[in-house]
């Protein structure tokens, strides 16, 4: 049992690893950073979405920009785009779950505006075809996925890719990017943290 925990706890670890001498991945952390801060600062909006374990990925993520990370500071426009459960229950039924997450965006988004897309796969259909109406409505895509990026690799502005096929691990990774980002965006916006 010892083993099976301190070896699942090193490949965490690996992963994470891996992110720090990952140059190209390391470089689009902080255009993606660069992206969203710019979009905040204009007054736009930072969405996210995903589904099961990234669905709460998405709203975690989306709190920390709207509510605080480190900083006590104004609210940021963020919001994950998954939450409203009767929207996503009514569109799944009257059209397909696929178009559940560009249908929102329909609405709720306009040029200029950030959607982070988490996807472990790359592939899920309702991210993919937001990515696709995010990119055709001039909203930008940033995409969280595994190794191999998935349909979102070529559909999205910049994609993070995690290097493991590891749901979990890359999970984890999405999250550890998830507060680089949040943090670097509420520092650029309102100065820097001491703690």
């Amino acid at each position: 049992m010892r083993e099976k925990i301190t070896g699942t706890i090193r490949k965490a670890i690996l992963v994470k690893e891996a992110l720090l001498t990952d140059s190209d991945l390391l470089d689009k952390t902080e255009e993606a950073i660069r992206i969203i801060s710019e979009a905040l600062k204009g007054r736009r909006r930072v969405l996210f979405c995903g589904n099961g374990g990234s669905a709460a990925d998405a709203q975690h993520l989306a709190a920390e920009l709207s509510g605080k990370f480190y900083l006590d500071r104004t609210a940021l426009n963020a919001e994950a785009i998954n939450l409203n459960i009767p929207f996503l229950t009514a569109v799944s039924n009257d059209y397909d779950y696929s178009y559940s997450f560009a249908r929102y965006l329909e609405g709720a988004a306009a040029p200029g505006d950030v959607l982070l897309l988490l996807s472990t796969s790359g592939t899920s259909p309702n991210i993919v075809r937001a990515a696709r109406y995010a990119s055709a409505a001039g909203i930008r895509t940033i995409a969280l996925t595994g190794a191999t990026g998935g349909d979102l690799l070529s559909l999205a502005d910049i994609t993070l890719r995690i290097p493991s096929a590891d749901t979990p691990r890359i999970q984890e990774a999405h999250m550890l990017l998830g507060h680089v980002i949040c943090e670097e965006v509420e520092q650029r916006i309102f100065g820097k943290n001491d703690g």
